[in-house]
């Protein structure tokens, strides 16, 4: 199940934050419960995905991304990830997630997210493409952050991002087409 109570209590925490430009890294602070966990007692790698909500949504207020979705009626969703994990987060274990937009290009926004474990030692780090949409599609970054009030442009997409968008650029689409007419 969706970490509802979770969520309002990270957007109740940042409710008085201070307003972050786009690229600065948000922090909030979190524990592994036991309805997050695996049969080897440690955080789920698909549940690692959706507390990744817990980072990005109150990134998205504090920027005042969240603002421009609501006046505009636009959607927000995540076209990719890419996920390596290096170190386990066990029950009841706390932990720290980081959040921020790296660049961004004619389409999409990339965001990147690491959990950190309280001795420092990142246990998983997260590499997402998003998009916001309207009724007629993606719509630009450019525009996005001119509802926000800024005027930004993307820093430099990094090397290791940049040979992520043209890796996934050769995966077929739909995949397992060969499986499809089983």
């Amino acid at each position: 199940m969706y970490p509802f109570i979770r969520m309002f209590k990270a957007l109740w925490q940042v409710r008085s934050a201070p307003p972050m430009a786009f690229h600065e890294t948000h922090i909030s602070q979190h524990r592994c419960w036991p309805q997050d966990i695996d049969l080897w007692m440690e955080l789920n790698n698909g549940r690692t995905l959706t507390l990744y909500d817990l980072g990005r949504i109150p990134l998205a207020k504090r920027t005042g991304l969240i603002g421009a979705l609501r006046t505009q009626r636009w959607g927000l969703t995540m076209a990719g990830v890419s996920v390596r994990y290096r170190r386990r987060i066990r029950t009841f274990e706390a932990f720290s997630i980081k959040s921020r937009a790296v660049c961004w290009d004619d389409k999409f926004m990339y965001l990147e997210q690491a959990m950190v474990k309280r001795s420092g030692e990142v246990a998983n780090h997260a590499l997402y493409r998003a998009a916001v949409t309207d009724k007629n599609g993606i719509v630009s970054p450019t525009r996005v952050l001119e509802m926000m009030g800024s005027d930004a442009k993307s820093p430099p997409m990094p090397d290791w991002i940049a040979n992520w968008v043209k890796a996934d650029a050769t995966r077929s689409w739909p995949p397992m087409q060969d499986l499809s007419q089983d």
